[in-house]
């Protein structure tokens, strides 16, 4: 086995540590560089991002004319705020005629009849424009 002098063994590892302390700084420099920063805090941030409905239906397949019981809870929406139903009809978001209010525990029982024929795009809405995910209900 052939012998390395010391002081080549100690250049070749202060080489290395050198190396890979250059290559880690500019990574980090090069990540910092490239990720966006945030914006500054202030009061007049939107508190709609703070806010949430859940919604979820009893029943996935109805009759026309038949009751569907829409449950769910809200994130940030005082108790006593006003909750609609909505279907999507033509591209565009309409109300029906099912509402309800935020109760205690901050849940809410939305009952509504549907009375067209097909797949309905439902969504719950709040009187601040919250709106809950889209649920499909068929129709036939």
């Amino acid at each position: 086995m052939k012998s390395i002098p010391r002081s080549r063994c100690a250049r070749s590892i202060a080489a290395g540590l050198l190396s890979a302390a250059l290559l880690t700084g500019g990574a980090v420099n090069a990540f910092a560089a490239a990720s966006p920063k945030p914006p500054p805090s202030s009061s007049s941030a939107s508190p709609a991002a703070n806010k949430s409905i859940t919604v979820k239906g009893d029943k996935a397949v109805v009759k026309v004319g038949d009751q569907v019981v829409f449950i769910g809870r809200t994130k940030g929406l005082k108790v006593g705020s006003k909750l609609v139903l909505q279907h999507l009809n033509n591209g565009k978001w309409t109300t029906l005629q099912a509402n309800t209010v935020v109760k205690n525990g901050s849940s809410y029982t939305l009952p509504g009849k549907l009375n067209t024929k097909g797949k309905e795009q439902l969504r719950v809405m709040g009187d601040d424009k919250t709106v809950s995910p889209t649920v499909v209900v068929t129709v036939s």
